[in-house]
């Protein structure tokens, strides 16, 4: 694992002891959604726990064994919050790292940076998670959800010029984030071309009315900017009456387990995304290596776990990233050197990443991941179209 890794090591002087360093073990700490409207993504925390469980049955990292603290936020800031103080300042943690959620992460940021504390692969596409000039020890992993929403963008635009096209988003800063990169990427079509808008609250039990809504405004494009379970409400609902629009789903909701098999496969087809991962349901990926172990990794360390859900293929990634770069270190465990290596990774390839898509970090780049490549529901998987696009070439707003 460690050869996937070109990093920028500062020798150092003596061996000193970082908080969540013990000679015999590190310790972790995790913050997700196990209960409340997002607890679908929990998946990906527990995924990438089990991964350390398989990390320590090997012999753990440089001859310490891996601990994970994970408490349950509901998707609650404020919960967040008294989750993270507690984790930092009793648990002792040595960093966190593949905390979920847009509006969570944002409620942490600024005490973790305050803390000095690594905030790693945040569960995110939230651009605000990049800045590395204002949060300097926080780092996204996904592609930022304004490249992402400029992406559909340059798609529409190559595809259905005079689309009429009604957005559904989330009314926080993962919605507004993916809409503002949509409108950023059709430019001065945007006002012309959006012809309705309907956020919900993730605390509203159906989103139903607003399906009906945006339907009525003529739109041939539906756009749905959500979470999960509304996602699948949205898909369910729009095919139940008969909206015959070109669907396009954020990619952080792109789960096969969670959203289109709940949504009902017959009211998914043709459904475009866009994606960093190989969907193990795909046949192309039947005879990879990377899938193969993946496949052993679910069936020895989470059995439990929903094979055909893309979230927990997230969490095995991120988890190998951080094994990595744990390894990277030796035995001299500081969050200094742990930002350090973070912030200069150069990944070729990984078990579950696409080929040809690179993860890169550098001291000014705290996107690990900037490309992804547009996929369409067909039958019970995505399947692959286009080529890669580089989103980092994308501007992101201000």
């Amino acid at each position: 694992m460690a050869s996937l890794f070109a990093a920028i090591l500062v020798a150092p002087a003596a061996y000193a002891q970082s908080p969540g360093v013990t000679p015999q073990q590190i310790t972790l700490g995790t913050i997700l959604p196990f209960s409340g409207p997002a607890s679908s993504y929990s998946v990906s925390g527990q995924a990438s726990i089990a991964y350390f469980d398989k990390i320590n049955a090997e012999g753990g990292i440089n001859g310490r064994k891996i601990k994970v603290i994970s408490y349950d936020d509901a998707y609650s800031p404020s919960k967040t919050v008294e989750q993270a103080r507690k984790l930092i300042e009793s648990d002792e943690v040595l960093l966190l790292y593949g905390t979920f959620g847009t509006p969570t992460n944002v409620a942490i940021m600024r005490y973790m940076n305050a803390k000095k504390v690594p905030l790693l692969f945040v569960v995110s596409g939230g651009t605000i998670f990049g800045d590395y000039r204002k949060s300097p020890w926080t780092m996204g992993f996904r592609p930022s959800y304004q490249s992402e929403g400029q992406i559909y963008a340059k798609y529409i635009l190559k595809t259905k010029p005079d689309a009429k096209v009604a957005v559904l988003y989330q009314n926080d800063d993962f919605g507004k984030d993916h809409l503002t990169g949509l409108k950023a990427g059709l430019e001065d079509r945007a006002s012309r071309m959006i012809v309705a808008e309907a956020p919900y609250e993730t605390a509203e039990p159906t989103i139903d009315s607003q399906i009906v809504r945006l339907k009525a405004s003529g739109a041939d494009v539906f756009i749905l900017f959500s979470s999960n379970k509304f996602s699948a409400q949205a898909l369910r609902k729009s095919a139940e009456i008969g909206w015959d629009a070109l669907r396009i789903l954020a990619g952080a909701s792109s789960s096969v387990g969670a959203v289109m098999k709940t949504a009902g496969f017959s009211n998914v087809q043709g459904v475009v995304s866009a994606t960093t991962q190989k969907d193990p349901d795909d046949p192309q990926w039947s005879d990879d290596a990377g899938v193969k172990r993946w496949r052993e990794f679910m069936d020895k360390y989470y059995p439990s776990g929903d094979r055909h859900d893309l979230t927990v293929v997230s969490g095995y990634s991120t988890a190998q990233i951080l094994t990595g770069i744990l390894g990277e270190l030796g035995r001299d465990i500081t969050r200094e050197r742990v930002m350090d290596v973070a912030s200069n990774l150069q990944i070729n390839q990984l078990d579950m990443l696409l080929p040809g898509i690179q993860l890169k970090t550098s001291p000014t780049d705290h996107y690990p991941i900037e490309q992804m490549q547009l996929v369409k529901f067909s039958g019970e998987h995505w399947a692959l179209f286009g080529d890669i696009i580089d989103a980092g070439k994308i501007a992101i707003a201000d």
